[in-house]
């Protein structure tokens, strides 16, 4: 039970506000919870994931679909829509190139992104269970459509621990208006508390409600830590059931070492002029996700295991597909690939698995006014760096891209290839809930063995 006692009250509150805020968190450099799982040989140690919430056309933007151009303005019977009334197809509004050794063709608004293409390896094929925002965020962040599930995040926390003890293994950089689904996209599930996803917001305040109460010491907030430690262990103890009153106490140790390390993290005073410039931090439209991105640098080297990092605005181009996609590459395109040319100079990247993707794709017939609807039959995500091959593609949907016909990867094929590649057998890692093992991948998923380095 939680005690409080005189200027204490500081901290009581601060735990409240974590608890609302998803902010319990891997508490110390620890070993894995799950210290039963045979280990692989890992290719990676991080990840960071570039989750495009919305639904970004990837024949829009990496794969071109000449017959779709073609068949402009045909109807196709049998679209699966979202919303009611499906369009005519619509051919893709922009200009491609192909670029690199490898030839790779790009939208010519990702101008930046086309300059990293030999470190990117594109998976066409993806498909996924639902063509509504939430399930589908659910399913690619936890493996279920169902809400309540473990988040990828936490999976990875539990199976291989945290490598820093003044933060956590599990950090996410959110939207400031929110994520459909909410906390749950990065939630523990049933697994213990610790395991859940961090938010840290970029600028001077990375962790609302942080700071230390005015008018108390460090020493006197170690002094009441400890006091209310001791007394919530003595609870524990007596009922050694309660696991959230365990996730407590360490949220309490965690908050007290993030005050002096959060901040260090998010002070980019000490980065170059052209560091800074190359994530476009200098630049109003890429101010939020170029300091996003620096910051997810900043965290995997500090021993961050996952860090998932969402654009200000949504991919969700339900009308005008061409300004929505063109708004969204304005915001992303300079800070992605400047996080690609950052760890690669650093020596990051062979070790730091970067993921580019939402939670479906759009549909190649038109909606509205020239936009496209929701499309979980074949979409297109990326990776580059930890253990990925560079500079090839895997898997291809029709040839208008409405399907995945070669090599279909699912989303539990996705989770199946992370996990692996950070050293875990996806069929391994399990946990035992409610009378049956549990895993991030469910009853199925292979690993892509064909793109890995």
């Amino acid at each position: 039970m939680l005690t409080r006692c005189g200027s204490g009250m500081g901290m009581l509150a601060l735990a409240t506000l974590f608890k609302d805020q998803g902010l319990f968190a891997a508490p110390t450099a620890r070993k894995a919870v799950a210290q039963h799982i045979p280990r692989l040989t890992p290719r990676a140690n991080a990840v960071i994931w570039l989750f495009q919430e919305g639904g970004p056309s990837g024949f829009d933007l990496f794969d071109p679909k000449p017959q779709l151009t073609k068949s402009d303005g045909q109807r196709l019977p049998g679209v699966d829509p979202f919303f009611g009334n499906p369009g005519p197809l619509m051919g893709t509004p922009f200009k491609f190139k192909q670029h690199g050794q490898s030839g790779t063709w790009v939208s010519h608004v990702m101008p930046h992104i086309a300059e990293c293409v030999d470190d990117i390896c594109l998976i066409k094929s993806c498909h996924c269970e639902s063509n509504s925002h939430a399930p589908a965020m659910y399913q690619m962040n936890t493996g279920y459509t169902r809400p309540g599930f473990p988040s990828a995040g936490a999976w990875m926390t539990y199976g291989l621990g945290s490598d820093n003890r003044d933060l956590p293994g599990f950090v996410v950089l959110p939207k400031l208006n929110g994520t459909k689904g909410g906390l749950l996209n990065w939630g523990p599930g049933f697994l213990p508390g610790e395991n859940q996803g961090t938010m840290f917001y970029s600028g001077d305040k990375p962790i609302l409600n942080l700071d230390r109460p005015q008018g108390v010491s460090v020493e006197q907030q170690r002094s009441q830590l400890d006091f209310i430690r001791k007394m919530n262990q003595r609870h524990l103890d007596a009922n050694p059931l309660e696991s959230d009153l365990e996730t407590r106490i360490n949220s309490f140790e965690l908050a007290f070492r993030m005050q002096f390390e959060a901040n260090q993290v998010v002070d980019l005073k000490g980065e170059t002029k052209e560091t800074r410039e190359l994530y476009g931090i200098n630049d109003e439209e890429t101010e939020d996700y170029g300091t996003k991105l620096l910051l997810a640098r900043r965290l995997v080297e500090r021993g961050v295991r996952l860090v998932q990092a969402y654009p200000a605005e949504e991919w969700d181009a339900h009308s005008n597909l061409k300004n929505n996609h063109e708004t969204l590459c304005r915001l992303t395109d300079k800070p992605v690939a400047g996080l690609l040319k950052d760890l690669k100079r650093r020596g990051l990247l062979d070790t730091t698995l970067v993921i580019w993707g939402g939670e479906f794709g759009r549909l190649p017939v038109s909606e509205g006014n020239r936009g496209r609807d929701h499309n979980p039959h074949g979409f297109l995500m990326w990776m580059a760096g930890g253990g990925v091959r560079g500079g090839m593609s895997y898997g291809e949907t029709d040839e208008i891209g409405y399907h995945a016909i070669e090599n279909p990867v699912s989303v539990p094929d996705i989770h199946a290839t992370i996990l692996h590649l950070l050293g875990l057998n996806h069929e391994e890692l399990t946990y035992r809930h409610n009378g049956r093992d549990f895993r991030l991948t469910d009853v199925s998923g292979n690993v892509i063995t064909p793109i890995l380095a």
